[in-house]
């Protein structure tokens, strides 16, 4: 639920009150507008809120890592439209903030749509591909507080986002151009393809 669709005109913090949500997306170009009042409050009522200021650039963030991670005693999950630095909490915890960037998603949708000929993109391909993103991430990177895996594996990761988006192409009748022998090794076909 958008709060925008029920509230209209309700100061923020009152609808974090109401709703008690377990994210906040930023994308008001408005720097500062998540509070350390406002984080703290949807922190007392979720065990791992979801913090994503990722308005550009910094300056115009909803708020930074280091807030993020601060007030929320080192429990969110963070993820800003620009690049951010690692974050040392007092107790010594270090977290590792991640970027939220379509580099990640968009080289796999257009390599899986391209390699099987899909007729078009559909939603459902492009939540396979969110999925096998998310997947991909290990419990380790999660640990230190990142949302995506390391940009080093970054093919690896349009691989298999890639074989995600071929197996839904073909599940739906859109693909046009993989042959059945293909079909029987999607993970060598788009390898091949790389």
């Amino acid at each position: 639920m958008f709060a925008r669709d029920t509230d209209s005109g309700l100061p923020l913090i009152d609808v974090v009150k109401k709703y008690k949500p377990d994210i906040l997306l930023g994308v008001t170009a408005f720097g500062g507008l998540f509070t350390e009042e406002l984080i703290r409050e949807m922190a007392s009522g979720c065990e791992r809120p979801i913090v994503f200021p990722l308005s550009n650039p910094t300056t115009k963030a909803e708020c930074t890592a280091e807030q993020a991670f601060e007030w929320t005693d080192g429990k969110c999950i963070f993820a800003s439209g620009s690049p951010s630095g690692t974050v040392e909490m007092d107790d010594g915890r270090v977290f590792y903030p991640s970027q939220c960037n379509n580099m990640y998603v968009f080289p796999g949708l257009g390599l899986g749509a391209t390699v099987c000929g899909a007729k078009k993109v559909t939603d459902r391909m492009l939540y396979v591909a969110a999925e096998a993103l998310a997947t991909y991430v290990s419990d380790e990177d999660v640990g230190m507080g990142k949302v995506f895996p390391p940009i080093t594996s970054i093919r690896e990761c349009s691989h298999r986002i890639a074989v995600a988006v071929v197996k839904e192409a073909l599940r739906a009748g859109l693909a046009t151009r993989i042959s059945a022998v293909d079909q029987e090794d999607i993970e060598g076909f788009v390898a091949k393809k790389m």
